[in-house]
């Protein structure tokens, strides 16, 4: 029986803005001078709506959190082999918050971008390969190849 295409199209939509996030993150790191805080922002973006799709995908509810720690854990009860997948980007959590506001938050250094944009992109494919590929724009894939 082929999948329901309201849960089809509610995945892809998160999935492309996941995709723009990634796509976001990658302009910013290579702004001339790099946009490292916005870099981490949309690091953090993109997995929590890959983590959101994976939910909406599995039917399961969420409530409205850049946690991603408990999302995550919501996709584990689902799969447990995402475990190993999602919590490298647990400390992504942070940046949904941290520099939106002036505070005491250091600025972060070229390496942190970079490596929260690899924890983002091998978040975001860990949780895609788990999920039919109809569910999964093409945009998405070139991002995370």
């Amino acid at each position: 029986m082929p999948p329901d295409p309201a849960r089809v199209a509610e995945t892809r939509e998160w999935l492309a803005k996941a995709a723009l996030d990634l796509r976001g993150a990658r302009i910013d790191l290579e702004a001339a001078p790099p946009l490292l805080e916005d870099t981490l922002f949309h690091c953090q973006q993109a997995v929590e709506k890959t983590l959101k799709a994976f939910l909406a995908w599995h039917d399961t509810p969420f409530r409205k959190t850049h946690s991603l720690e408990e999302l995550g854990a919501a996709c584990e009860v689902i799969d447990a082999s995402l475990r190993s997948v999602i919590d490298p980007a647990v400390p992504l959590t942070e940046f949904a918050w941290a520099f939106r506001y002036p505070g005491d938050h250091p600025t972060p250094t070229i390496d942190e971008a970079r490596q929260g944009l690899s924890t983002a992109v091998l978040t975001v494919a860990g949780v895609v390969a788990r999920l039919p590929s109809e569910a999964v724009p093409p945009a998405l894939l070139d991002l995370i190849r």
